[in-house]
């Protein structure tokens, strides 16, 4: 006798309104613990369009838009918000308590994992446990580049300074900003890039339609400040897993080795051939991994 497979949870699109600014976010699942899903740079909440349903079949799993990202409000910087580390660690942290109801574990991308780190360590009674993949490595921090040679190190802040000279930057980012081009990054970011589909190059590429989504850019990109991943690392108290691609061109796995020896850290899995943004090239090894770690955390933590 044969058992037949769960059935995929719908997904649902709602707003919620943070600081007088609309955030969306998608929703699957109606019980069981509370898994928040934060997104990397330059992406959104369909970006985990993939775990979603599976997820959301034991779960109730929310994907956000970051302020600034996807289909969420993007005031100029400094209007509303700054775009940084620790504001984003309060939207989601204001998520859980006010959408969600309770304390969240939590699985990022890319800078989305310095985002929760950041969180769990403002406010750690309200984050049960971590799932960082392919975690920045923010190589381009100012502390980071002091121990680059100076031929490294010396361009970055006459680029930043350049590309945030208005109209430099609004072209530069007309020029990023197409098919062509989005494609292109995303071939090199994945491992597979036969992943990288027109779906996914349209989905990623429609926020930029935005008249403030240059503005936002512009902004991070200049971010040379605020938490480095091992700041944050000594600090976090609740259990911490790493999946990285063994294929990342962006965030080498050699360097991210040495997060293994953080305390909180309990385990690193490698996954071959996979490169940045592992929950979309490869959910059929990410989600079974969230699931095992949520539910061994969660009756360690009873």
């Amino acid at each position: 006798m044969t058992t037949a497979a769960p059935s995929l949870a719908p997904v649902q699109t709602n707003f919620w309104t943070w600081n007088g600014l609309s955030i969306r976010y998608q929703q699957a699942g109606t019980s069981g613990t509370p898994i928040l899903l934060v997104h990397g740079f330059g992406a959104h909440s369909d970006h985990w369009r993939k775990n979603l349903p599976v997820l959301g079949q034991s779960h109730r799993v929310y994907a956000i838009d970051l302020v600034g990202y996807g289909q969420s409000d993007k005031p100029k910087p400094g209007e509303v918000v700054e775009y940084t580390f620790e504001t984003w660690g309060e939207q989601v942290l204001a998520f859980c308590q006010e959408v969600i109801g309770e304390p969240t574990y939590m699985a990022a991308n890319s800078i989305g994992c310095v985002v929760v780190m950041q969180a769990a360590v403002m406010q750690r009674d309200w984050v049960t446990g971590l799932v960082l993949m392919d975690c920045s490595l923010r190589l381009l921090h100012d502390r980071k580049r002091q121990t680059l040679p100076w031929y490294r190190s010396a361009p970055t802040p006459y680029i930043q300074k350049l590309l945030n000279y208005r109209p430099l930057g609004q072209f530069f980012f007309a020029r990023l900003a197409t098919p062509r081009t989005v494609s292109r990054v995303l071939k090199q970011a994945y491992g597979n890039p036969d992943k990288v589909t027109d779906e996914l190059v349209q989905l990623l590429l429609a926020p930029a339609q935005d008249p403030n989504a240059v503005d936002v850019f512009l902004s991070f990109i200049s971010y040379s400040q605020g938490p480095l991943p091992e700041d944050l690392l000594p600090q976090l108290t609740c259990p911490v897993h790493i999946i990285w691609g063994e294929a990342d061109p962006w965030e080498p796995i050699a360097l991210a080795r040495a997060y293994e020896d953080y305390p909180a850290v309990r385990d690193f899995v490698v996954l071959p051939g996979v490169g940045h943004c592992p929950q979309d090239e490869a959910p059929e090894q990410v989600d079974p991994l969230v699931l095992k770690w949520v539910e061994a955390d969660q009756k360690t933590n009873k």
